[in-house]
């Protein structure tokens, strides 16, 4: 079972690093591993195309900000399983009582019949 690579250790780059931290991380790593440049080896052949793979997947993952926060979520999550944390425990609780609103969920029911998905367009 292979596992997925840290994508922040691919591209070099601390987990807080900012989009131009990545980008530059990402074009240094691709000039010093491209084959058509000076840097890549013309003997490394599939050694190095597979880190110009890694470090292409981890780029296209990390400069969107949607896929990257998708990814520190799943990262987070992997990390405090293989930890043994376990789950994050956040209490519930329903309708109106004495506990505090720190970090809790609150439950309300939905009433479907009023809202505004009950108002149809044009009347």
């Amino acid at each position: 079972m292979t596992s997925k690579p840290d994508y922040y250790d691919v591209l070099r780059v601390k987990p807080a690093a900012s989009q131009q931290e990545i980008s530059r991380a990402y074009r240094a790593l691709m000039r010093t591993h491209h084959p058509d440049l000076d840097g890549g080896r013309a003997d490394g052949g599939d050694l190095n195309r597979g880190a110009l793979l890694q470090i292409m997947q981890a780029f296209s993952v990390l400069r969107d900000p949607a896929r990257r926060a998708a990814y520190d979520r799943n990262r987070t999550s992997t990390s405090t399983i293989a930890q043994g944390a376990g789950p994050i425990v956040i209490p519930v609780r329903k309708g109106a009582g004495n506990v505090p609103a720190g970090n809790t969920i609150r439950i309300t029911p939905v009433r479907w019949e009023s809202g505004p998905w009950t108002e149809t367009a044009g009347t």
